[in-house]
């Protein structure tokens, strides 16, 4: 493919998705903000439509948010002295680091990191439909509140005005998979990670509010 024709495609989605999506580039973290480059990467794959790459880029962002809050939570968020971050981190990094995101999300409840509303939006639908669908992919959650069945019709070019209705399982055909897939997360990249980035916000003033004192 010629580069024109990526330009020409990436001035047309700039031009259509800018203005909506600037509002993402306009934060400012003190805490958690080694996750500055990731929205900044999920951000321009939203306003170039890459969808399907902003979804699994928005699961590796929850799945990170939840345990390093959870070290920041443990370890303090206070300046430290250099030689004294290994002291700091080493224990809740080896606690938290390798947990699966049931866990994390359990122990951020148990830990006030998050409330119960986005407890049960991050194990009902994050967790279960969009992470494991995706990250796994796992077709048949992505498309769990889908029909099975699908009616379509079939034609050929010998006799154009006789079409044979055919009713298939599109829950069973990659090629029907992929359009829906990518439909799925036409529909819902943009909302996942605007639930990701308030939820960081949040996070980020529950450590805040918690470390008042040493933030100060």
């Amino acid at each position: 493919m010629e580069k024109k024709i990526f330009e020409k495609d990436f001035s047309e989605k700039l031009a259509k998705n800018y203005n909506e999506l600037s509002s993402y580039f306009d934060f400012e973290l003190k805490v958690l903000c080694e996750f500055n480059t990731l929205i900044f990467e999920i951000n321009k794959c939203l306003i170039l439509e890459l969808n399907r790459a902003a979804i699994t880029l928005t699961n590796h962002f929850i799945e990170r948010l939840l345990k390093v809050a959870l070290i920041k939570n443990e370890a303090g968020i206070g300046p430290k002295p250099v030689d004294k971050w290994n002291d700091a981190y080493a224990k809740p990094t080896q606690q938290y680091g390798n947990l699966k995101l049931w866990e994390t999300i359990k122990i951020c409840r148990e830990k006030n990191l998050i409330n119960e509303q986005e407890k049960s939006f991050l194990n009902d639908i994050v967790r279960d439909m969009v992470r494991n669908g995706f990250s796994h992919a796992d077709v048949e959650k992505i498309m769990k509140k889908y029909p099975d069945n699908v009616v379509m019709y079939e034609g050929s070019f010998s006799n154009p005005g006789k079409l044979k209705e055919v009713s298939v399982n599109q829950k069973l055909i990659p090629e029907i998979q992929a359009i829906q897939i990518a439909g799925f997360a036409e529909a819902n990249a943009r909302v996942y990670f605007d639930f990701v980035f308030n939820l960081l916000l949040r996070i980020e003033q529950r450590l805040t509010d918690k470390y008042d004192i040493e933030v100060s």
